[in-house]
């Protein structure tokens, strides 16, 4: 793996394609591919985008990509699909619908399964960011599955989340159930030209200027701290980032200069008084938690003996003991195995 770390920085996109599968099937090796490029990351603007199934995210991608490179900027695209619970196989469709980009060298389009990760996120999701980000795509445009109130994930890898909403697709309250208002940098109304479209932009409003000075603890949970724009608010003087509503006709290429303009304004926000750097680091502290718990987790399991874990199992199906007394007891065997 190592050795295609040079091809790559110099713009391999075989490289390139043989690093991501590495990265996704956690090949041998791969660890020291990732810390050779590691050095080589920190440039490209990482957009997630997300919402409900139908709403049109390949769609606006595939038009987001293409007017960025318009302007002259590389687009690596990752397409999170999600994986089946039973036979663990995925589509990996999203290049179906992106065939509009097919054949543009300035653009790399990798699909990518979940693998049972929750969050609309695949474990490798990060580091096949961090890949693109070190082949010099200037952009990285991250599709997640659309699975509902999973999707925080994604604001844990992106920085500046969008959020794809479509008329029809639900009332209010289930857009607040979404959590819409906790991980949205920037909403987006695709399918606008749909009856109901002005409801929907109306609705999101409302809730959005109803919830700015009463939602701060929402969004300081969203980017760990209170980031603040220049905006009118009930008290005066609150100062939030309040998401802009954009509508689009993604199909069409209507409104997607408006997106692009309103992720713009989020990274001029973003690179004001140090925010993206606690950003940056709010992302790499979650990171390393989720790292060290599946390591650890790891270990774990290759230090308890068979034999006790099923005999474990065996006591919580019999209802002679509990699910929390056979965490402790398994905690209490891998230390004495570790001890011996």
């Amino acid at each position: 793996m190592i050795d295609l770390v040079e091809p790559l920085l110099g713009g391999d996109r075989r490289a390139l394609a043989r690093l991501l599968t590495a990265v996704e099937n956690e090949a041998a090796g791969i660890e020291s591919a990732l810390a050779a490029l590691y050095p080589h990351t920190g440039h490209a603007w990482v957009i997630g985008l997300t919402g409900s199934p139908g709403s049109g995210k390949s769609s606006l991608v595939t038009a987001l990509a293409k007017q960025y490179r318009a302007q002259g900027e590389t687009v690596g695209i990752i397409a999170v699909d999600p994986t089946s619970p039973f036979t663990g196989g995925a589509i990996l469709g999203d290049r179906i619908r992106m065939r509009d980009l097919s054949g543009d060298r300035g653009v790399f389009i990798r699909s990518m399964a979940t693998r049972g990760s929750l969050g609309g996120l695949s474990r490798a999701t990060r580091d096949a960011i961090r890949v693109l980000d070190a082949a010099g795509f200037d952009r990285v445009l991250v599709e997640t599955v659309g699975a509902g109130q999973s999707e925080v994930d994604i604001v844990r890898a992106a920085y500046t989340t969008v959020v794809i909403e479509a008329p029809g697709m639900g009332d209010d309250v289930q857009a607040i159930k979404a959590g819409i208002l906790e991980i949205a940098d920037v909403l987006v109304v695709n399918k606008a030209d749909r009856p109901g479209a002005d409801n929907t932009v109306r609705g999101l409003r409302a809730m959005l200027e109803m919830g700015h000075p009463a939602s701060r603890e929402q969004l300081v949970r969203h980017h760990g701290q209170l980031i603040a724009v220049e905006t009118p608010t009930r008290s005066g003087d609150e100062r939030l980032w309040l998401p802009p509503v954009v509508r689009t006709v993604a199909i069409e290429d209507k409104g997607i200069e408006e997106v692009m303009q309103a992720i713009e304004a989020h990274r001029a926000f973003l690179n004001q008084d140090g925010r993206m750097t606690t950003l940056e680091r709010q992302h790499i502290e979650i990171e390393l938690h989720n790292r060290l718990r599946e390591a650890l987790m790891m270990r774990l399991l290759r230090t308890l003996p068979v034999a006790s874990v099923e005999s474990i199992v065996n006591q919580v199906q019999q209802r002679t003991l509990d699910p929390q007394g056979a965490v402790e007891q398994l905690l209490e065997i891998q230390a004495t195995t570790v001890a011996k």
